[in-house]
């Protein structure tokens, strides 16, 4: 049964109240919408609404064994419905597959590096294999151990600055990070080393804002923060990790770019069962952006079915 959203939500919005994790990094990417509003929307005026999430309450588990991504969002969503926000602003890559029709994404930002990368405690230079790798990502561990065969790994949780502190103290050989998070956090310096897209394929939608408002207002406003270009390649992203039911512990992966009309699309898709990973590359137009993520999606799995049968 669909919720209902509160009358108080249904208002002429001037005091834009902006949603947002309360992680150094959520209230980094929430500024920046934020000052884009104060700069080009002088009617509007824009509040930080912020708030602990469930997944960032529960850090002693991983996302799998706790619910997945859902958890990141469901308490700005419950703000959402019940008025005491009028957006959020969320890592499109922590979103969950499904999306409330009463709570549709609005828009997305220009992408920020994609990449992942590796981060070495602070002054070492090499990777030390006798410790393990701080990571509980399972589509980072699985990618980068076809790297790094001799690579072992313990589960890592908290916000960018908690696990940097906890490879500083040496308690983790290294950790494995977005770009884009430590950029905007102005943590570049911190990056050991970048893996290309053809090495690590990212998270569907990594370095991508996503804009969620409610349906029925006007967030016309905020046009010119959004980009048509990661419209095209979320979509498609989204659309892939959606045929797979990719949650957050899947080692599923998406990595879309446009180029002129076109849009090319990079998946990786793990078969639990069999235990065989496959990866391709598709490209279609731009106006079938989701039906390419669909169509590659169904192309990998039915790979990994036949490797199975064999």
């Amino acid at each position: 049964m669909k919720k209902k959203i509160s009358e108080a939500g249904v208002r002429n919005m001037k005091n834009i109240r902006v949603g947002s994790r309360e992680s150094r990094l959520a209230v980094v990417q929430s500024e920046m919408v934020m000052d884009y509003i104060k700069e080009n929307c002088p009617e509007y005026t824009p509040e930080l609404v912020t708030m602990k999430t469930t997944g960032d309450r529960i850090l002693d588990r991983n996302l799998d064994q706790i619910g997945g991504k859902g958890l990141f969002v469901k308490e700005l969503d419950a703000a959402l419905m019940d008025g005491r926000s009028d957006m959020s602003v969320h890592s499109l890559k922590d979103m969950p597959a499904q999306i409330p029709e009463e709570l549709p994404l609005i828009g997305f930002s220009k992408r920020e590096d994609p990449r992942d990368v590796l981060v070495l405690p602070e002054g070492v230079a090499e990777l030390d294999f006798s410790k393990p790798v701080g990571c509980s990502s399972r589509r980072r561990m699985l990618q980068f151990q076809a790297m790094y065969p001799e690579a072992t790994f313990a589960p890592i949780r908290g916000n960018v600055y908690t696990r940097l502190a906890k490879v500083d103290s040496g308690e983790y050989a290294a950790t494995i990070l977005a770009a884009a998070g430590l950029k905007r956090l102005g943590l570049e310096q911190r990056i050991s080393r970048y893996f290309s897209v053809e090495e690590m394929i990212p998270a569907a939608g990594q370095g991508v804002l996503a804009l969620q408002g409610r349906a029925g207002e006007d967030y016309g406003f905020l046009r010119g923060f959004c980009s048509e270009e990661s419209h095209v390649t979320s979509v498609c992203e989204r659309a892939f990790i959606r045929e797979l039911d990719g949650g957050c512990s899947s080692p599923i992966a998406a990595h879309a770019v446009v180029k002129g009309d076109t849009v090319v699309l990079r998946g990786l898709y793990y078969e639990e069962c069999s235990g065989k990973a496959e990866t391709a590359v598709e490209e279609a137009p731009v106006s079938e952006a989701e039906h390419l993520g669909i169509m590659l999606a169904r192309r990998l799995k039915e790979l990994c079915q036949k490797q199975e049968e064999k």
